[in-house]
């Protein structure tokens, strides 16, 4: 079998890929829906693979790994990583999780990242109120994360939160010192939400990047005994091209209160220093950005092998993601907590991809499957309806 041909088309700001081969056999990618820009990323890889055999499927990584990087650049690698399983697991009739070395669950814990609510301010009860909704979803999550501090609107709305000056971008590029103030309204966001779910709904709380090693270490040992599940990303973490494993060593080593990160980071080598330093707790590498679905699984096997816990990323990834993301953990070693949950963005997502259970998530678990591949398809017929002009040839 040989790759014939790599294209990309933006589906809802999501760039799918879609991998032909010379047996008819065709694989989905698919990268994070606020993405649009990737599309001639991904098709500047085509070169690299068309002729390939798509079910070496690590042979064929190795001629386009290394030209990836951090989030957001090594989505296009990841998506591509994505099709390759899929191709390769309808070609052997067995579902992507059997050729990870087989399944370890029946189903994957999945926790809220993706289904939010508007907040209607920035108080505490406002915290509060939209924490009881989320819990009242029908998906019954057991676990949900929150925003606060820097990946969050209070450091916009609220007077005087930290000491530093607005660079006013995107993608959490605020940093500096709180004020005693900004720290005292943080911690007590974080008390009105725990007051909401009690011990029955695990809270994590999303924070930055963007905090001061002196307060990562004060909020982490003041939210101690709160049972908080973990603190991400406070030093580095979205969108942030470097790790400073250091750094979250000082923040570990200093509290009880447990320490993620890891969602932006590309490729098994760049979390080697995290692990070997016991620099956090837990990592949430994103398989639509660590370099797909294998990776992640070399990196979970690692992270277990240092006591480090695994809770992957994926708010963004979509139905295509999702699919990816339950795969892996069907076969991710026993430090699995749960994956973020990622949704259709738009509700057409729904229409045009076949082959998910309805629900999806039941007790906040989804059932796995067993369907070749990553287990679903396209519905061209539906997808052609929401294809760009551009994009019209996706599927010839």
């Amino acid at each position: 079998m040989k790759i014939t041909d790599l294209k990309c088309a933006i589906l809802g700001g999501s760039p799918v890929v879609r991998i032909a081969t010379d047996a008819g056999i065709e694989g989905y990618g698919q990268a994070e829906h606020f993405k649009p820009y990737l599309k001639p990323h991904v098709l500047f890889y085509r070169d690299y693979i068309v002729g390939q055999d798509p079910t070496d499927v690590e042979r064929v990584m190795l001629r386009i790994r290394r030209l990836g990087s951090f989030k957001p650049w090594g989505s296009a690698v990841s998506a591509i990583e994505m099709a390759l399983w899929d191709i390769a697991g309808q070609a052997a009739g067995l579902p992507v999780y059997k050729l990870l070395g087989g399944k370890v669950r029946d189903k994957v814990r999945v926790y809220n990242g993706a289904i939010r609510f508007p907040l209607a301010g920035q108080e505490p009860q406002h915290y509060a109120e939209n924490m009881a909704r989320m819990a009242e979803l029908p998906e019954g999550f057991s676990i949900i994360k929150q925003g606060i501090g820097f990946h969050s609107a209070m450091p916009d709305e609220l007077d005087s939160y930290y000491y530093g000056e607005r660079l006013g971008a995107y993608h959490q590029t605020e940093r500096g010192l709180l004020t005693p103030r900004g720290l005292k309204h943080t911690v007590a966001c974080v008390e009105a939400m725990q007051e909401v779910l009690g011990d029955e709904i695990g809270l994590a709380l999303d924070c930055g990047p963007g905090w001061t090693l002196p307060d990562a270490i004060r909020l982490a040992k003041t939210l101690e005994g709160t049972n908080v599940l973990w603190l991400e990303d406070m030093i580095t973490g979205d969108y942030t091209p470097f790790v400073l494993a250091e750094l979250y060593r000082e923040v570990t080593r200093s509290t009880s209160t447990p320490i993620h990160t890891g969602e932006q980071i590309y490729l098994r080598q760049n979390f080697k220093a995290l692990f070997e330093m016991q620099a956090v707790n837990i990592v949430g590498p994103d398989p639509a950005d660590i370099g797909g679905i294998a990776e992640l699984k070399w990196v979970a096997e690692y992270a277990d092998l240092h006591g480090i816990l695994m809770a992957p990323h994926g708010t963004g990834d979509g139905l295509i993601g999702l699919a990816a993301l339950v795969q892996a953990a069907a076969a991710l070693p026993r430090n699995y907590i749960a994956f973020e949950y990622p949704v259709g963005r738009p509700d057409w997502w729904y229409d045009i991809v076949d082959g998910l259970p309805d629900p999806i998530v039941e007790h906040s678990y989804i059932n796995v499957w067993d369907r070749p591949g990553l287990g679903i398809s396209m519905n061209k017929n539906a997808t052609r309806n929401y294809l760009a002009a551009d994009d019209k040839d996706f599927f010839n």
